[in-house]
């Protein structure tokens, strides 16, 4: 999966705009962050704890949690390897979350 890819996807979901940075774009709903690029193949993505897990164990080579984002609402999925399908599903849990 592309950054490009994941910024399609991110801007097909209603109301989700493109915010931040050419080199670290970010796309939000409700001014809310669903998803941004931290570098060219890794993305953060805001997703419920307890559907977090679940992710990583159905993907591991897909998503981790660093320690510094333990106790956040939020994962990195690794674009260079990741299930797209995964990644896309993880957008939607995070835009369903962010949405007032």
């Amino acid at each position: 999966m592309t950054p490009e890819e994941v910024g399609r996807h991110a801007e097909s979901l209603p109301g989700v705009r493109r915010k931040g940075t050419a080199a670290r774009p970010a796309w939000y709903v409700d001014d809310r962050l669903v998803v941004r690029l931290a570098d060219p193949t890794t993305v953060v993505v805001r997703v419920p704890l307890g559907r977090r897990e679940q992710l990583l164990e159905e993907f591991p080579d897909t998503f981790g949690v660093p320690p510094r984002m333990e106790a956040h609402h939020k994962v990195e999925a690794y674009l260079d390897h990741a299930d797209a399908d995964a990644v896309r599903r993880a957008i939607e849990l995070a835009w369903e979350m962010q949405r007032r």
